[in-house]
Parts: C-alpha cells; sequence; structure tokens
C-alpha cells in the first residue's frame, strides 16, 4: 500500500481540529466543525478550502494553443488573455478523462487545472497525445498550494489583504498579484454556487496565506472548511464530480453539460458525441426530490413502479435546512420528463421520488 500524500496545510489543519480521511490517496481534512455548520458558513458568510492537492499542468510553446484545443472540448479560439473555461478532456467514445479549467495567459501558454483523483492519469493523457506538436508540457502539481475563499463576503474580506481591486477580477478570469505580500495566481472561480476566489501559490508560500485569512479572517465569522461540506456545497449548485455524475463511461452530454461541449471545435472525442447528439440520448442525468423520509446515496438504484432499475443514483444528500433527501441520478430517458414519478431502491425497500431539475439553489456568481 503505497503512503498517503499530504498537502502543505496538513499540519495546520490538525493544529484546528480537523477530521483526517483519505481521499484519493491524501490525508485530507472531512469536516472541522461539521458539515452543515461549514455548509452554512459558506452560503452566510465565508470559508476557506484547502485544495493544494488539485493538479496543475502547464502546456507553453508556439504550438499550446492548437494542442490544447485538440485536448479539450471548449472553443479555445474564443478565450481572451487572463480568462479561464470549464471544460473536458474525452477519451475517443465520448466517455470523460477529467473535467478541468483551462487558464489562458496567452496563446503560447495555458495552465489547466485538474482533480487531484485524476493529476498522474490526466499528465499521461496528454503526453500520450503530444505527437508532433511543440509544445512542452510540465506537471508543476508539487509546485504549487491552493487555497479557496468562498462565500458572500470573500471579496470584502480578501480586499484587505490587496493592493489590486478585485472588482477587475471578472468572473472566469484570472491575474497574478500579491495577497499579504505573497505572489499569486487569483481566480474568481469556485466550486461553491457562490462568488469567491481560487488562490494559487508556491508550495512554501501556502501556509503563510492559510494563516493570514484564517487569524484575519476569524473575527469576521470565516471558518475552514474541509471536503465533506465541498460536496454538499457544490452538490447543492449543480456543479458534477469526476467519478460521480461524470466517469469514463459517462460522456458529457449524458451528464446534461453539453454546453461545454462545442462541436464545432476539433478535439478528441468530438466525432463520438457529435454522432451521440444525432441519434439522441438514451439516458439522462435529472435532479430527484424523495417524498418520504430517507436518504439516497451515491450508486443506489432507481426504479419504475414495477421495480425494474432504470438508472442509478450519482450523489444524494439530505441538504441543511431541508425536509426530504434530494438527488441526482443518471437514469432511462423515458423516466426523465420533469414530475415524473419514480422509485429509489433503499435497503431493498422502493420509496417515492419525483423529478425535478438538478437546480436545488439559485448561484450567486458575480458576472
Amino acid at each position: 500500500m503505497s503512503e498517503l500524500k499530504r498537502t502543505p496545510l496538513y499540519e495546520e489543519h490538525v493544529k484546528l481540529g480537523a477530521k483526517i480521511v483519505d481521499f484519493a490517496g491524501w490525508e485530507m481534512p472531512i469536516e472541522y466543525s461539521g458539515i452543515t455548520d461549514e455548509h452554512i458558513t459558506v452560503r452566510t458568510n465565508m470559508g476557506l478550502f484547502d485544495v493544494s492537492h488539485m493538479g496543475e499542468i502547464f502546456i507553453t510553446g508556439n504550438e499550446a494553443h492548437f494542442f490544447v484545443q485538440n485536448l479539450v472540448s471548449a472553443d479555445i479560439d474564443k478565450l481572451n488573455e487572463h480568462q479561464v473555461v470549464y471544460s473536458f478532456l474525452c477519451y475517443p467514445h465520448g466517455g470523460i478523462v477529467d473535467d478541468l479549467l483551462v487558464y489562458k495567459y496567452t496563446n503560447e501558454k495555458f495552465l489547466l487545472v485538474v482533480n487531484a483523483s485524476n493529476a498522474d492519469k490526466d499528465f499521461e493523457w496528454i503526453l500520450s497525445n503530444k505527437g508532433d506538436y511543440q509544445v512542452l508540457v510540465e506537471n508543476a502539481s508539487n509546485n504549487y498550494g491552493q487555497v479557496a475563499l468562498q462565500g458572500p463576503n470573500a471579496q470584502s474580506f480578501l480586499q484587505t489583504l490587496t493592493d489590486f481591486n478585485l472588482d477587475d477580477i471578472k468572473f472566469f478570469h484570472f491575474k497574478e498579484i500579491t495577497v499579504n505580500g505573497v505572489n499569486c495566481i487569483v481566480s474568481r472561480t469556485g466550486y461553491t454556487g457562490e462568488d469567491g476566489f481560487e488562490i494559487y501559490t508556491k508550495s512554501e508560500d501556502v501556509t503563510s496565506i492559510w494563516k493570514v485569512l484564517i487569524e484575519k479572517g476569524g473575527s469576521l465569522g470565516l471558518k475552514p472548511i474541509a471536503l465533506g461540506a465541498r460536496d454538499t456545497l457544490r452538490f447543492e449548485a449543480a456543479l458534477p464530480l469526476y467519478g460521480n455524475e461524470i466517469n469514463q463511461d459517462i460522456t458529457p452530454l449524458e451528464a446534461g453539460l453539453g454546453y461545454f461541449v462545442k462541436l464545432d471545435t476539433d478535439f478528441i472525442g468530438k466525432e463520438s458525441l457529435a454522432k451521440q447528439k444525432a441519434a439522441g440520448l438514451t439516458r439522462k442525468s435529472v435532479g430527484l426530490r424523495m417524498m418520504k423520509k430517507g436518504i439516497c446515496r451515491h450508486g443506489y438504484p432507481v426504479c419504475n413502479e414495477f421495480g425494474e432499475e432504470i438508472g442509478v443514483i450519482t450523489t444524494g444528500y439530505l441538504l441543511p435546512e431541508s425536509e426530504f433527501s434530494v438527488a441526482v441520478a443518471l437514469i432511462d430517458v423515458k423516466y426523465a420528463n420533469l414530475d415524473s414519478v419514480v422509485f429509489i431502491k433503499i435497503r431493498n425497500r422502493l420509496v417515492e421520488a419525483v423529478v425535478t431539475t438538478k437546480k436545488f439553489m439559485d448561484k450567486k456568481y458575480k458576472k
């Protein structure tokens, strides 16, 4: 068994009393004050996440623009400098290698931010498709630490630690600025449905950034937020998680993420996705709301009125301040119409649920 990895902030989590778990080969905090409390803190004030386990891959060179376009489903031609786009790396059959953020510096320099669980796999995938492109591919994941400051009060607080006018960082854009005197890449992005920022800096500097945010933000109600609340927050905001809503056997179209697939560009997997779109989907990602008490979990079967399996729960929770459990499921399209009644199999008991949108909250991004 390989030794678990730790982010540069591991000791800070221990000091703060976090419960530590194995997450994708990393020792990471699953909760501090409790998932519900942390969830509500981000929705009403602001929270700070350690996301230093995420992967950072730089692609540079004269043909970087063309190489990145071949890799991802976004339209790279439409990206301005210092703009960010959410996108997919796809296999030729249309399944998903990973979802990622693409940061464009110039046509000759891009940063790909990928999931921690897929970072090594993604790097190998990118290298295997390099071909004759005149580019340099660098896995810089070990060189960077990253924290995410999220919530309605995130900007007003972060502004006290930088001379740069944060109003000048628009939604899904980034700048290289100093935060409390430390050089950082700061983007207006996040994984919560709230306004906020993701802050990248050198691994050796991320602890000082974390400490100043915790110390100065504490009196304002800022709290450290762990992976448990990170998952409930992203789920409530209808943001997918690799291994749940998306994976190598689920296409972006099936996951309801076709908006991020630009079929008028050329990328690996385009042909298969175009054929799937033309033929029509046979399964679809939908929201579900249970009609009775009970909690549906990832992997629970979804059935029709005859008890026949028609799909599976990809994520399910009883969200804070909610009476009934909600879920996202991948189901047969015949049952995917809004207000259709289906049944979730919980411990061999069929519990009634109704098909809803996946929009369990209104996102609060600052455009």
